[in-house]
């Protein structure tokens, strides 16, 4: 199919195939429940990563910084030091390292959404946070989210990699239900008037201009109830059981220090921990002093346009703006450290 589709109209395309392998299957028969169960979302935010195109890539845009950022100014640090070091360590090539350090330079005085270096392009991508929910609470992990074949829980241990691998395509093969996905969410946008209105406008403006959507990975969270919502309580984390790990180091490691428990508390928390850990799969927990935490399933959505992935809107805030992050650098591969 993605043979007979004009140039520039990848994004208003979709490729829906029938799942034949038993896994697929099940994951389709998982996202038909869940849909029926879970029939409502809730808008977190916007994140970033970074994404490249090479020569030979065609449409496709490979994710080379997990799309996590909470700014597009933290995804420009990222992509300055990726180019930094690649000019660094990747090249003997004179020529290829003067046009990544000039990329460097930009992104060290401009807050630039895009550069091309080296036959690449290299963009912020903007994705919406999200996740279904229903009366209850927010959707869990499903059953055919990828577990461990063996349940470790080292908390130093690292876990999958957020988005690795993934590469953001508008039309490549996808199961009817998560196409079907795509075209609920293709109107999702930021309505509230709790939202300021520059914010609302730039969002209503990128459902013409960027109308395709791709969804990224699933990816996991601890939240915590603040009695009329849930907030988030743990940074993303590629699989469940990495987000169980999340919440067991904030029971053990992190809340005690942070609100210097007394030795009650900390009693409290740690035996809380070791029965989560005991339970495997558990993804809900309330704690002795009435604290209501749960494993979430969140989702993300970037908008695609004719050119690619959406970008950062001129409503998202920055905290900070761009600064050098590395010395100087020559063309033969010499750092300059600078007193």
């Amino acid at each position: 199919m993605s043979s007979e589709v004009p140039p520039g109209r990848e994004h208003l395309y979709m490729n829906v195939e029938h799942p034949e392998h038993p896994v697929a299957a099940a994951q389709e028969a998982d996202a038909s429940d869940a849909a029926r169960k879970y029939a409502h979302y809730v808008i977190r935010g916007p994140l970033f990563g970074v994404a490249a195109q090479g020569e030979g890539d065609g449409r496709r845009w490979r994710v080379i910084s997990a799309v996590n950022d909470g700014s597009a100014q933290e995804s420009r640090d990222g992509l300055n030091s990726y180019l930094w070091f690649r000019a660094l360590n990747d090249t003997d090539d004179r020529s290829v390292r003067r046009e990544l350090l000039a990329a460097v330079a930009r992104l060290e005085t401009d807050p630039v959404n895009e550069v091309t270096a080296a036959g690449t392009r290299y963009r912020i991508v903007r994705c919406d946070e999200f996740l279904y929910r229903n009366d209850e609470g927010p959707e869990p992990p499903r059953p055919t989210d990828e577990e461990p074949g063996e349940r470790n829980w080292d908390l130093w241990a690292k876990g999958p990699r957020l988005d690795d691998g993934f590469v953001i395509d508008h039309i490549a093969a996808t199961s009817a239900m998560t196409a079907a996905e795509r075209l609920a969410l293709m109107g999702l946008r930021y309505r509230s008037p709790r939202y300021p209105a520059e914010v609302r406008d730039d969002s209503r403006r990128a459902v013409v201009s960027h109308a395709g959507v791709v969804l990224l990975p699933p990816a996991f969270r601890v939240l915590e109830s603040t009695g009329t919502g849930w907030e988030p309580a743990s940074a993303m984390q590629a699989g469940p059981h990495s987000a169980r790990k999340a919440l067991v180091y904030l029971l053990t490691q992190a809340w005690p220090v942070m609100y210097d428990l007394d030795e009650a508390g900390r009693a409290s928390y740690a035996r809380a921990a070791r029965e989560f850990q005991a339970a495997g799969e558990a993804d809900v927990l309330r704690l002795d002093d009435g604290r209501d935490l749960c494993i979430a399933r969140m989702r993300r959505l970037v908008r695609m346009g004719p050119d690619g992935p959406e970008t950062a809107r001129p409503s998202d805030e920055d905290p900070y703006g761009p600064t050098r992050m590395h010395p100087p650098m020559d063309e033969h591969g010499t750092v300059t450290h600078e007193s």
